[in-house]
């Protein structure tokens, strides 16, 4: 059988560096096929579809604003169920008697999952292709959601968050990265804004809607469940029509992620870190303290208000990524810290106080310098990464942030039960105040070298 071409010159071998998508190879039989990037099951069906596939990865217009619309899509969609509980705390302490300690217990199960996928899982994308991974991190959603919805009381919460938090860590490297490979080559350069914009946009919705969902519709504890399940299967549908963009080796090697960092992008990775461990402990401190302080100590019961105080952090996160674009590379992290670093003065007072709109102003600001930090670190990991390390290295960076996230929350947790939440609130946010301004400091001796 000759050989096929796309519209870009002559077809080559199977073995296809890059994104993969509008780039031509020849296929000998359908048997073969079975042994090309992203099909798995062996069975006519799985043929047939695999020639249709061909048709998109070869086809220059495969890489298409439709399929960067789509895979935004599913990316938002997962992230928002995995904050869908936030402002349902409160709820869940009052009918299952929960303490505060138990709260963080629930969210250390979620933490636990993230990292756990994370590491085992973070370079497989490289190796079977993103789409396996994606309906992975799905089919966790999904089951999640089962949980809490069947759920009466503490063992199907954990197994339920464990569960959310398995998808969020097969879902925010490798989504990260399919964002970046299915955008066209006219919106490349803002494609990383659209991949963290999408994360960042889906954390903050899942508060919001449950918060809505919560306060003004009966079954506050299933319906948000339910709401994000018909959505999860309308992803599923999105995702299903977007092409695979890696190509799978003929001996995929399954392997953990890795904590060493590829030489090439080493300089660069380091700086990204420090900004991005201390903007997710400011999302770690508005995620857990924001709901307790807002029913403890400024008695507001309304779980909308709630969630949309929670919603302004990571919407100011998402305009953060987009206004770092107007910097320049040696400007941009360390402006994005100081930043974040007068957010969390600013909640620092909120607490002292116990003022509601100067919690409000915190949520904003040290949300825009989070998202500053994080929207620089993501484009330049993924422009100077190698190509067959892509996946891993940006896996490698939301470890550090989960790491993040994880000692914050549990931190803040034991110390409230211990201090008191109005000591721990400020304990804590001294504490993240001042690991920002170590941070800002390490960046700027880092670009005075």
């Amino acid at each position: 059988m000759p050989a096929e071409r796309s519209g870009d010159g002559p077809v080559k071998p199977c073995r296809i560096h890059g994104a993969g998508v509008g780039e031509g190879f020849a296929i000998r039989s359908p048997r073969s096929a079975r042994h090309v990037t992203g099909v798995y099951a062996v069975s006519w069906f799985e043929t047939q579809w695999f020639k249709t596939d061909m048709q998109k990865r070869v086809t220059p217009s495969a890489r298409d604003a439709r399929h960067l619309v789509a895979i935004a899509f599913v990316f938002t969609v997962t992230m928002l169920g995995t904050t869908l509980p936030a402002p349902l705390y409160p709820i869940y302490e009052q009918r299952f008697d929960f303490s505060s300690l138990m709260v963080t217990v629930i969210f250390a199960t979620y933490a636990v999952g993230v990292l756990a996928a994370l590491v085992l899982c973070g370079p497989w994308s490289d190796q079977v292709g993103r789409r396996p991974v994606l309906f992975g991190g799905l089919f966790c959603a999904l089951l999640s959601n089962v949980f809490f919805i069947l759920g009466g009381g503490l063992w199907p919460l954990l197994v339920g968050r464990f569960l959310s938090g398995l998808s969020a860590g097969l879902f925010t490297a490798t989504a990260t990265i399919a964002v970046i490979e299915l955008a066209p080559e006219a919106l490349k350069s803002r494609a990383a804004i659209v991949a963290t914009a999408a994360n960042m946009g889906g954390l903050g919705l899942g508060p919001l809607t449950a918060g809505v969902l919560a306060e003004y519709l009966p079954a506050p504890l299933v319906l948000p469940y339910v709401l994000h399940t018909a959505l999860i299967m309308l992803a599923g549908v999105f995702l299903w029509r977007c092409p695979e963009t890696v190509n799978r080796p003929e001996r995929p090697r399954f392997h953990r992620q890795s904590f060493g960092v590829p030489s090439a992008v080493r300089s660069v990775f380091v700086p990204a870190s420090i900004a991005c461990f201390a903007g997710f402990c400011v999302m770690g401190l508005f995620t857990s303290l924001v709901p307790n302080l807002m029913g403890t100590l400024l008695h507001v019961d309304n779980h909308l208000i709630v969630g949309a105080a929670i919603f302004v952090v990571f919407i100011g996160s998402t305009f953060g990524q987009m206004l770092q674009r107007t910097l320049s590379d040696a400007t941009r992290l360390p402006l994005s810290t100081a930043v974040l670093m007068l957010g969390v003065a600013c909640l620092f007072g909120a607490v002292a106080l116990e003022a509601f709109w100067a919690l409000i102003a915190s949520a904003l600001i040290a949300g825009v310098g989070q998202g500053g930090a994080f929207g620089a670190s993501i484009s330049t990991l993924a422009r100077q990464s190698p190509e067959a390390q892509r996946g891993e290295v940006t896996a490698l960076l939301f470890v550090v942030a989960y790491i993040a996230i994880s000692l914050t929350v549990v931190g803040l947790g034991v110390a409230a039960t211990l201090m008191g939440l109005k000591s721990a609130g400020l304990l804590f946010t001294g504490l993240v105040a001042a690991l920002a301004a170590l941070a800002l400091i390490g960046l700027l001796r880092l670009n005075a070298r």
